[in-house]
């Protein structure tokens, strides 16, 4: 299930959730066998009605269907992944291309681009969600850019725990912005600016596994503030660093 196939199931052409769901059972058998994506489909009370092979896996559970997040994942994690199950829900929010870091049943973190749209009826109203989590893919080296993305990846990690601005990325690769944003997301699948907030983040994990203060991890991680690292490590996990550290043991 693509992203495109994502934007056709959510188009209204069945009624109900159960309708919608019958009509999509028969591709189940080849969405089980895609190992690295967790795709699944929630219905208003987001509570999961199809989850793939991988999903299951990942929770660890043998039976996952008629939960929600809230009550699949660690207590600290869960209702961080259900709120935003209730905005696409609620408000019609559509998720493109979301970076997050995931905590899986090993506790390991993942990353992953998350898509999430709500699922409409013909009548225009919402019965469920779907989405996909795809796992972040290895740097295609092969591209003629690679080199200098390589680059530009290298100055990100060496100066993440400041500003980095574009025209200093644009400089290190010798393209413009435009062809800076495209050629990221083909070597690295990740956008300039997400690169940067990967980078922070997974410092930031790092760190949270020690008994630094989360103000002083924010600033080693670049950001100016307790809130403002906060508000972006939450937009990409769904917790707080405090939340988070809790539910990795520390």
């Amino acid at each position: 299930m693509t992203q495109s196939a994502l934007a056709m199931l959510s188009q209204g052409n069945a009624d109900t959730i159960e309708e919608l769901l019958a009509g999509v059972a028969p591709l189940l058998p080849m969405l089980d066998v895609i190992p690295n994506a967790a795709i699944f489909i929630k219905d208003v009370q987001a509570r999961y009605v199809m989850a793939n092979l991988a999903l299951v896996q990942r929770c660890g559970l043998k039976q996952l269907l008629g939960k929600t997040s809230a009550e699949v994942f660690p207590a600290q994690l869960g209702p961080g992944y259900t709120e935003q199950d209730r905005r696409v829900l609620e408000q019609g929010l559509v998720l493109d291309d979301q970076l997050e870091l995931h905590l899986y049943g090993s506790r390991e973190p993942g990353w992953c681009l998350t898509h999430k749209r709500p699922l409409y009826n013909r009548h225009g109203e919402i019965i469920g969600l779907a989405g996909i989590s795809v796992d972040l893919q290895s740097a295609s080296d092969t591209h003629p850019a690679y080199q200098r993305l390589a680059a530009v990846d290298q100055y990100i990690r060496a100066h993440f725990n400041r500003r980095v601005t574009l025209s200093e990325l644009t400089s290190i690769a010798g393209i413009s912005v435009a062809q800076l944003e495209r050629y990221c997301k083909r070597v690295f699948h990740l956008t300039p600016r997400q690169m940067i907030q990967k980078v922070r983040l997974e410092h930031a994990h790092r760190l949270l596994h020690t008994d630094i203060p989360i103000t002083d991890v924010a600033l080693q991680c670049g950001y100016t503030d307790h809130s403002a690292f906060t508000r972006q490590f939450k937009g990409l996990t769904g917790f707080t660093p405090r939340q988070y550290r809790q539910a990795t043991g520390q």
